[in-house]
């Protein structure tokens, strides 16, 4: 584990959030839902990238311009060109922020001011080196397994500054069962890693009873949803709601899948490595 510290003029989240663009969450169970919805593309109105102030933009650009390098010595994304960066990692990455903050305060009972969050398979640091950069009072936990992918996180934290970031190289199962670690986040967020009811078992076991579980899903993830719906009630929540929130992806949005954990999850979860993507619930 490394933990990085540099200092940050930080924004008023707030002040941050109300500038997003932003679509009401709708339940599950909503009958206004048509469950076979196929959304048509929408042209993004704002840029969230445009919201952040000089600084922040100065990490954003640092990272991106990391990004792309190291991306020439191995598979970082499948991503090559600036533009699509921003468009495809960077403001899908921040869109997420106003489904967190609608969510935590109006159910988790506090303000969304001082997160503690965990971005689980993170990869290279999406979507949590770019909240973590976004939202300077949060405390951002970004857990990968694979070496590689950590040492470019190292590389990326030291050349962006951020001082609210911390990177653990351990893979969800074995994290997930460590006292320190396990029930202690405020939020557990996830995109591009496994299918939900696989990332259930990730994440929420980190999580927190009365905190969140938020997984970046597609524009239709309703049978997605479905699939997870035992495995993430076995691990102590429940399907909140969905946030649709503007994107470049083909069909113009994403959902943010939320979840709110009630109880504590059961002891024997996460099982062994390998065995939840292998075993689903």
């Amino acid at each position: 584990m490394l933990c990085c510290r540099a200092g940050l003029s930080p924004i008023s989240l707030r002040t941050f959030i109300k500038h997003l663009p932003y679509t009401t969450p709708f339940s599950l169970n909503s009958p206004t839902i048509n469950r076979n919805f196929v959304t048509p593309a929408v042209s993004l109105k704002s840029s969230h990238f445009e919201t952040l102030n000089s600084q922040q933009k100065g990490q954003i650009s640092l990272y991106v311009d990391s990004l792309l390098q190291w991306n020439q010595k191995m598979n970082l994304t499948a991503v090559l060109e600036r533009s699509e960066v921003m468009e495809r990692h960077i403001e899908d990455s921040l869109a997420i922020i106003p489904s967190i903050d609608e969510s935590y305060t109006s159910h988790c009972g506090s303000s969304c001011e001082s997160l503690n969050l965990v971005d689980v398979g993170s990869g290279a640091g999406l979507p949590g080196l770019i909240l973590a950069i976004a939202c300077p009072g949060w405390k951002v936990t970004l857990l990968e397994s694979m070496k590689k992918r950590c040492l470019f996180l190292e590389h990326a934290v030291n050349v962006t500054g951020v001082s609210n970031v911390q990177f653990v190289r351990d893979r969800a199962e074995n994290f997930g069962q460590m006292l320190e670690f396990r029930e202690s986040f405020d939020v557990a967020v996830a995109r591009a890693v496994a299918e939900l009811r696989v990332l259930a078992e990730y994440c929420l076991p980190l999580v927190r009873v009365g905190g969140l579980f938020v997984a970046a899903k597609g524009h239709d993830p309703l049978e997605e949803i479905r699939n997870a719906e035992r495995a993430i009630d076995l691990m102590g929540a429940s399907v909140l709601h969905q946030h649709l929130v503007e994107s470049y992806s083909p069909h113009g949005q994403r959902t943010a899948v939320v979840c709110l954990k009630d109880r504590p999850t059961p002891r024997k979860y996460p099982r062994e490595p390998g065995t939840p993507a292998k075993v689903p619930l």
